[in-house]
């Protein structure tokens, strides 16, 4: 008896080893294909599919008043964060609310050097979760990305996030985008 169970623990004991082996050979080369995909600037957002509701960056890009907010989302490096499940909800500055800013604000922003503070900023334009145009209520308060708060005034049936009217509300399948006249600078 006491052999049979040396030989049970044996091969209990070579059964866990061969299955840890053949777990770490597994993952090693799944890992390895993460990284290069990420090197090689593989993500969500190249994902090709033209069947599903789109996403915040797809519309977004779909946007002629969105462009310089995709611009700097694209040098944020924050097209795949986005185009991921999410849900997110954006308050999208226009086109026009970019050229209220000084002048070289902007393309300062762009720069390599800069993108810390344009994620920055971009990050405060983010809330993770998604806000229907109908959850908000004037006096709220929602902590964006960047660990700041935005606050959320509803008057004379407009609503408002830090001052800037919400101009429009888009449904996507990650979230919504609540198109705004007004870049929002952190404080």
């Amino acid at each position: 008896m006491t052999r049979i169970i040396q030989t049970f623990f044996v091969l209990v004991v070579f059964t866990m080893f061969s299955c840890k082996s053949s777990t770490s050979e597994t993952n090693a080369p799944s890992q390895t294909s993460e990284v290069n995909a990420a090197q090689d600037g593989v993500g969500q957002s190249n994902v090709q599919d033209d069947v599903s509701h789109p996403n915040i960056v797809q519309v977004a890009i779909g946007s002629k008043d969105h462009t310089t907010l995709v611009a700097a989302v694209k040098a944020g490096g924050l097209v795949d964060v986005l185009s991921n499940a999410g849900p997110f909800t954006v308050f999208a500055p226009t086109n026009a609310a970019f050229e209220k800013l000084p002048a070289g604000t902007v393309e300062g922003l762009l720069k390599p050097e800069k993108k810390a503070d344009l994620v920055n900023i971009l990050e405060y334009h983010t809330y993770v979760g998604s806000l229907k145009p109908e959850y908000f209520q004037d006096g709220q308060s929602y902590e964006q990305v960047n660990g700041k708060k935005v606050n959320i005034t509803v008057k004379d049936g407009k609503t408002y996030v830090n001052g800037s009217e919400i101009l429009a509300s888009i449904n996507t399948s990650n979230g919504y985008i609540h198109v705004i006249g007004d870049v929002l600078i952190p404080k």
